[in-house]
């Protein structure tokens, strides 16, 4: 299982974490292309470029062609800016499913696309609370997912990170996330609605341990008022590209989860009620199954 793990010289936030892991013992130079330098360590490989985070698109389907080993997943490890200024540690999703074409993706990215959701989003959230109470980062860090937002594009699992080393197996640790259909639950949760940092998503993560796939806040569900446009409240008469963005997040997360029953979470109070009765229809058409937090 090769992972990489992707790092930029132009974000302090991103070299830290880069540099404490090949602190660790085990590293070997890899191979240099394109402008990428590469360390391999078991089945990690850091890769390390001098553009911004967002801006490298394919460095899964690039290493596979240059070393012919296949990807199974990629994490890049990148800072967090909160609107509200308290420190936060973050993970989340990557894609605008939302943008259509021709619109100009602010942050990497293309328009109607969705990476497929690392497995270990849950799992690792979990984590990263354990190791932050250990290191009595909590309560002054807020622990927290964000919703799916920009890119780089790729085609593998892919997690923005700030932290990571212990779940990814090295130094003897066990691997963290690893997803396996028939181990535990294989309830997986496709985010819809709420701001950006989703916590009527994330409580179900905290109290039931659940699988995450895509998580999509309101802004990522962009729906034409039926009074401004004078139509009636049926889903195919509202516009918007909320649709394109559901259909994309959901086929993303079903095939980050081979076997897993992706159930829609929606943030019921987020939406006005001709939106929720829209989704909600256009949900039973995709024979999408919409779960409630004891689902998980």
């Amino acid at each position: 299982m090769v992972t990489l793990v992707v790092a930029t010289t132009t974000d302090p936030a991103s070299l830290g974490p880069a540099k404490a892991l090949l602190a660790m013992p085990g590293w070997q130079p890899g191979p240099t292309f394109q402008g990428v330098s590469s360390f391999l360590n078991g089945e990690v490989r850091l890769l390390q470029h001098d553009q911004g985070i967002v801006e490298e698109d394919d460095l899964d389907r690039r290493w596979e062609e240059v070393t012919g080993q296949v990807v199974d997943e990629i994490m890049f490890l990148s800072k967090h800016i909160a609107v509200s200024n308290r420190p936060a540690l973050t993970l989340h999703p990557i894609g605008i499913p939302h943008l259509k074409d021709g619109d100009v993706p602010p942050q990497g990215g293309k328009p109607g696309w969705a990476a497929l959701p690392s497995p270990r989003m849950g799992p690792w959230l979990l984590l990263l609370k354990k190791i932050a109470q250990s290191h009595n980062l909590v309560p002054e860090f807020e622990i927290t997912l964000e919703a799916t937002h920009h890119g780089p594009v790729t085609s593998k699992p892919t997690l923005f990170v700030e932290i990571v080393w212990e779940g990814l197996g090295l130094g003897g640790a066990d691997a963290v996330g690893n997803w396996n259909s028939k181990s535990g639950s294989n309830k997986v949760l496709l985010g819809l609605g709420g701001g950006h940092y989703v916590p009527r998503h994330m409580d179900i993560v905290w109290k039931k341990g659940a699988w995450v796939g895509h998580l999509l806040s309101g802004y990522a569900l962009p729906m034409e008022d039926p009074s401004q446009a004078k139509v009636d409240t049926n889903s195919k008469d509202i516009g918007g590209t909320w649709k394109v963005a559901i259909k994309v997040s959901y086929e993303a997360t079903k095939a980050a989860f081979p076997g897993g029953e992706i159930l829609a979470h929606l943030d019921q109070k987020s939406f006005k009620g001709w939106q929720k009765n829209a989704i909600t229809e256009y949900l039973h058409e995709m024979d999408i199954r919409i779960g409630k937090p004891g689902d998980f």
